[in-house]
């Protein structure tokens, strides 16, 4: 199991620190870090504080990802799923939601915005070459599969 060293951030009294709910889970509980309610209108996205910092250890990202209850119910989801926190980073995380449901959507001081995952990162290095090696797929994209 990895550490992961936390500082609230004292302008948020209200910061939550990361748990997981239940044993076995593979993400963590982010939490909204405001001193009053925010609301999100339809369509609108938003900036929103955890009150907290991180250090992630080398060789490892926190992976921000939307949490499957408030997209299904509300609309509410991560706009830039999953976010990543790399292991230099050591500012205030922020998780940028987005409503694309159809009501105004209040998150409360406390609440639980989105979960973060403690991930492995592989790092590759890039070589430039004449041609690619031949695949079955070769260069088809999108709807290459009649999909």
């Amino acid at each position: 199991m990895q550490t992961v060293s936390i500082k609230l951030h004292r302008r948020h009294a209200g910061a939550v620190v990361p748990a997981y709910a239940h044993a076995g889970d593979a993400g963590f509980d982010l939490c909204f870090a405001g001193d009053t309610s925010l609301t999100l209108e339809p369509g609108a996205h938003r900036l929103v504080p955890t009150g907290l910092a991180m250090e992630i250890p080398g060789g490892f990202e926190v992976q921000v990802r939307p949490r499957s209850g408030m997209a299904a119910k509300q609309g509410v989801t991560v706009l830039n799923a999953p976010g990543t926190i790399d292991s230099g980073y050591r500012g205030e995380v922020q998780v940028c939601l987005i409503n694309l449901g159809r009501e105004p959507v209040t998150l409360e001081p406390g609440q639980r915005i989105a979960q973060g995952v403690v991930a492995p990162v592989t790092a590759a290095r890039f070589e430039v070459v004449e041609e690619l090696a031949p695949s079955s797929r070769g260069a088809g994209g999108f709807g290459s599969t009649g999909a």
